[in-house]
């Protein structure tokens, strides 16, 4: 029953208000989440403590006893801890992904644009690559690429060996490069260099776009980048020499070495990778009007330069949603690292680390939290920058 208030105007009873109605609904909602996660927890503890499995994070300080195959940081199986270890496995996923996202996208973009070439053999070929490649499942292109493929090369004893550089079933060993004092000095007028280069890319844009007139770029922009490196290096005196890899007995010397492991997990995601962004790619220059087109070359431009300059920038705002996706996918997908036995982050915590250990819920949810983390990370940098090209309307 309505009453109405001293102003007049009819009011409702709290049981019939659609907004307390809403209020009270989502409390009572987070009370029984917030009850469920309570229960869980306290349900665990208890397994934990009746199976004298012991709870915390005591387990991160202690040494860890077994060896890595491929360290990017210093580890040592007899003084390293386990977090160190949990270091080492995250900055190998970090390595794979890094390399497999840029890999994927220039394969991708190559693949996808070749789709829409006039040229029937390529258009084909294309087309071909991707309907083959994104329906076979990705675990059994990593064991063909690891098993039927890097494994199948020759002995140890019987090495290719090109310009120094050493190839067999165990992998890849090449030269290693050896800076002495002054390398620090350089990487900081690198780091200049690009900070500077990314400054003068910006004052061309914005004079174009006020000018229409745009300032050399490139050439600058190298000159940037490498004149200050290149500067520093000569009056510091950096002195290289490089380590090159020495055939023993058994195995092989010094050098730096590729793990046949990571080739082939490398291998598997960007080929993988490459074909659902080559689909990406076809879709937003299909998306592109062809008058776009038919206006760049009544105004002369060269057809290399209308994909570049004028089809490609307006696809990106078709394609940037998919991209980020795929390679969020890179990245989860590089899980499967344990099937051929490279040493990520799974692999190493979840998989080394939770059996000597027995802290399944911390190991587990460490690891969690990390690919949460990089996943986020990813998602908000596509994000500003599909923000930032995206069409203003006026």
């Amino acid at each position: 029953m309505e009453r109405k208030s001293a102003s007049g105007k009819p009011q409702v009873s709290l049981l019939y208000d659609r907004k307390v109605r809403s209020i009270a609904i989502q409390t009572l909602l987070c009370v029984v989440i917030l009850f469920l996660v309570y229960a869980a927890a306290t349900n665990a503890v208890d397994n934990l403590a009746r199976a004298k499995i012991a709870s915390g994070f005591g387990f991160w300080n202690n040494i860890a006893g077994f060896d890595i195959s491929q360290t990017l940081i210093e580890y040592s199986s007899s003084a390293s801890t386990y977090g160190q270890a949990f270091w080492v496995g995250l900055w190998n996923t970090l390595l794979v992904g890094a390399i497999g996202i840029v890999g994927a996208t220039v394969i991708g973009f190559i693949v996808g644009i070749a789709r829409l070439s006039r040229n029937l053999l390529v258009r084909r070929a294309a087309s071909g690559y991707v309907e083959i490649v994104r329906n076979i499942p990705l675990l059994l292109q990593l064991l063909f690429w690891y098993n039927a493929v890097l494994k199948a090369l020759p002995e140890m004893s019987n090495s290719l060996v090109v310009v120094g550089a050493y190839l067999n079933n165990r992998g890849l060993f090449l030269p290693k490069p050896a800076f002495g004092d002054g390398i620090g000095q350089v990487l900081i007028a690198l780091a200049v260099g690009i900070a500077a280069a990314i400054a003068w890319r910006w004052f061309a844009n914005r004079r174009q776009a006020a000018t229409g007139k745009r300032p050399p770029v490139l050439l600058v922009t190298l000159v940037l980048v490498f004149g200050p490196a290149i500067l520093a290096f000569m009056i510091m005196n950096v002195q290289v020499h490089f380590d090159l890899p020495q055939s023993g007995r058994f195995n092989i010397r010094g050098g730096l070495e590729v793990l046949p492991e990571f080739a082939a997990l490398t291998f598997g995601l960007v080929i993988y990778t490459a074909a659902f962004i080559a689909e990406a790619v076809r879709a937003g220059i299909s998306s592109v009007s062809r008058g776009q087109t038919e206006a760049a070359l009544a105004l002369g431009l060269r057809p290399r330069f209308i994909l570049r300059l004028v089809v490609v920038p307006q696809a990106m705002r078709v394609i940037i949603p998919p991209l980020t996706n795929q390679y969020l996918n890179l990245v989860k997908n590089s899980t499967l690292a344990v099937a051929i036995g490279y040493p990520d982050l799974v692999q190493v915590f979840t998989g080394t680390v939770l059996n000597l250990t027995g802290q399944a819920v911390e190991v587990v949810a460490i690891t969690m939290a990390v690919y949460l983390t990089i996943s986020l990370t990813t998602s908000l940098l596509m994000n500003w920058y599909n923000a930032r090209i995206a069409l203003v309307e006026r």
